[in-house]
């Protein structure tokens, strides 16, 4: 019978060695967490102000000049009505559409997002038929999360049959994933 504990040393050994590969996997896991939450997401904030959209009724929504740019996913000539789609992803878009008109009998206002000039009909947003001189003007906003691919044109669409100019608009676009 042997009582040096040499059983003993190689379970010692042994559950060293698998703890000491519980702790590498951690540390590759922890690393590619980390890389993931460390990837660059892009952000893109336009305005455009009052005399950008002369056009009358339907029209897309050009932006005179970017507040926030941030990142390489998104870009916009200033100017432009085209957003464009630069990396594959996730993004949160949001928008801001002031509509006005000064000689209407009924008054409506309508918005849409536009991928590659189709119309995206699940982002539509309605306002209400106005039947009153009074109020002339209306805003409308939104929110959608949309699946875009590198090489994708989004636009922002003003949609009216009545005499609407398109005084004021924001769009602030988010990456909010890298795929």
């Amino acid at each position: 019978m042997n009582h040096c504990g040499c059983n003993q040393i190689n379970w010692y050994k042994m559950i060293g060695g698998v703890l000491i590969c519980l702790i590498l996997v951690a540390i590759v896991f922890g690393l590619i967490v980390c890389h993931q939450n460390l990837q660059e997401h892009s952000i893109l904030t336009a305005v455009a102000e009052n005399g950008d959209n002369l056009q009358l009724g339907t029209t897309t929504i050009k932006f005179s000049k970017n507040e926030i740019v941030e990142g390489t996913g998104i870009t916009h000539p200033e100017g432009s009505d085209e957003i464009i789609i630069n990396q594959t992803g996730i993004y949160q878009i949001s928008y801001l559409l002031n509509g006005e008109d000064q000689t209407t009998e009924s008054f409506n206002v309508n918005a849409i997002l536009l991928v590659n000039q189709q119309a995206l009909e699940s982002t539509f947003q309605e306002g209400p038929v106005i039947r009153d001189i009074v109020n002339n003007r209306m805003t409308l906003t939104s929110t959608v999360i949309l699946k875009l691919n590198a090489g994708d044109i989004l636009k922002l669409q003003g949609v009216s049959i009545e005499d609407i100019t398109y005084s004021r608009a924001r769009i602030d676009i988010e990456q909010i994933k890298i795929l």
